[in-house]
């Protein structure tokens, strides 16, 4: 029997009932890595170690949760004594001598962590073509890209290669490729997932969580990705739920809300068309709609694109040629030692993004624009607190459209940030927010977005679970993939 495009549940009941060995669950895993090898998904794999893991689990079964499960981990997770890149040529010689919080959380929980999964250079990108390691392959189709920077996890749960992934978040870089590839994901509210561990890109808005095929599973992986960290200063220390207990209740009555300065008129009618379709489908499940203000929405992507990059610069200093990471070759000195070596290892997006972060937080500036932005993000968190005085979730498009063709964007920045249009303000609110399939345009996949309060995941998953038992988007494969 098959594993491929199986869930989590599936493979569970499969393992129970005898029907595959965790030792064949993950020697078939590795076979379809490697017929898949042109989707790129992979940086480094964890072959060796895993079958040993699995015939482990064979001898002495396991009563862990997700035991046996194969599962990718996105190279920003450290991982013990395995490779962890970011995607970048400076980290390309780096083995952790530990392992994130997440990764042990999952693998404590019976997960096998069969490699680490191609992703934007240190998660700055929104297309998947700015890793060091070379563009991820939508499965959807050869020429097109499966969106950022999680694209390698979301394109090896569509490619049925895995039922599950890592990935993190920052300005929608889970949803946006869950979006693109056709599979579901969900960001949990900030705080929710232990980030120690995890290689920083911008630390008030990076956070961690699944990609998998359904909300069923993505519920299943948050209740053991989900802790509190002592490690990890913004780790918060709030009762974790199981977020699988309320998966099947009715949605009657359900309040969504559809944010008004989101101006779909300026998409494609396929996208609309698409949106108003879900809309129809929640109606027909109890669900109603109100109409809600977020006055400041529309300055989420500058908002963005100022405190990320002044974060990002912050964090990337550490690696200078000194402590760990790539070194350049016999410099003449310190200061070429740290320019050389700053050179060779960071590619043109991530150079870019420290240059504007250093200049947001140089001494002349930091007030014009560092300090204003963080007050336009602490107004526009409170347009989401106001709005949710009304409404019980907000919903709107995932992405302004499927997924684009590689090159399409590359020339022009400003449109390729601008792929995070709708993703960006949950992240900037703290808030937790998912993409579930919910449409196919032209041959590819689109998501559908759902925003939640603050620590409101269960019922986000409860609103997804029930449009996915109603409707089969979250099935639908690409075609021509290798099994």
């Amino acid at each position: 029997m098959s594993i491929q495009y199986k869930s989590i549940a599936e493979l569970k009941k499969m393992l129970n009932n005898n029907e595959i060995s965790n030792a064949e669950l993950i020697k078939e895993t590795f076979s379809l890595v490697k017929s898949n090898a042109e989707i790129n998904a992979f940086i480094t794999l964890n072959d060796e170690e895993s079958i040993n893991k699995a015939n482990k689990l064979d001898d002495c079964p396991s009563s862990g949760s997700l035991a046996g499960i194969p599962i990718a981990q996105k190279d920003l997770f450290c991982t013990k004594d395995l490779k962890t890149t970011c995607g970048s040529n400076m980290l390309s010689n780096f083995i952790p001598p530990y392992s994130a919080t997440v990764v042990k959380n999952l693998e404590n929980a019976g997960c096998i962590s069969i490699g680490k999964t191609n992703m934007d250079e240190f998660a700055m990108g929104s297309s998947n073509e700015t890793s060091f390691y070379g563009k991820v392959q939508n499965p959807w189709g050869k020429n097109l890209v499966p969106g950022g920077s999680s694209g390698g996890a979301a394109a090896a749960v569509a490619a049925g290669i895995v039922p599950a992934a890592s990935g993190t978040d920052t300005g929608g870089s889970i949803r946006q490729p869950a979006s693109l590839c056709g599979v579901t994901g969900i960001k949990p509210t900030y705080g929710r997932i232990s980030r120690w561990g995890m290689i920083a890109f911008a630390s008030s808005l990076d956070q961690a969580g699944p990609i998998a095929r359904t909300a069923e599973d993505c519920a299943t992986l948050l209740n053991e990705m989900c802790s509190h960290d002592e490690k990890d200063t913004t780790s918060l220390n709030e009762d974790i739920p199981d977020f699988t207990e309320n998966l099947n209740s009715p949605i009657n009555g359900l309040k969504i809300g559809i944010v008004k300065e989101f101006d779909l008129s300026k998409l494609d009618n396929e996208v609309v068309k698409v949106f108003e379709e879900s809309k129809k489908h929640y109606e027909s499940l109890g669900a109603e709609f109100i109409e809600i203000s977020l006055p400041n929405i529309s300055l989420s992507v500058p908002t963005y694109y100022v405190v990320a990059p002044a974060e990002c610069s912050s964090n990337l200093s550490r690696f200078d040629g000194v402590k760990f990471g790539k070194r350049c070759e016999s410099p003449k000195n310190l200061e070429e030692l740290y320019i050389k070596t700053r050179s060779e290892g960071f590619g043109d997006e991530v150079k870019r993004r420290i240059l504007i972060g250093s200049y947001v937080l140089s001494a002349g500036f930091y007030d014009a624009y560092y300090k204003k932005a963080q007050q336009v993000r602490r107004l526009i968190k409170n347009d989401f607190d106001s709005a949710f005085k009304s409404v019980d979730i907000i919903m709107s498009p995932t992405t302004r459209g499927p997924a684009f063709e590689v090159g399409s964007k590359g020339d022009d920045p400003i449109q390729m940030y601008l792929e995070d249009l709708f993703t960006i303000p949950a992240n900037l609110a703290g808030l937790p927010a998912m993409s579930i399939p919910n449409g196919i345009i032209d041959n590819k996949p689109i998501g559908l977005q759902l925003i939640g309060n603050f620590l409101d995941e269960s019922r986000l998953l409860q609103a997804a679970h029930n449009f996915q038992i109603s409707t089969d988007w979250h099935l639908k494969t690409p075609r021509g993939i290798k099994s």
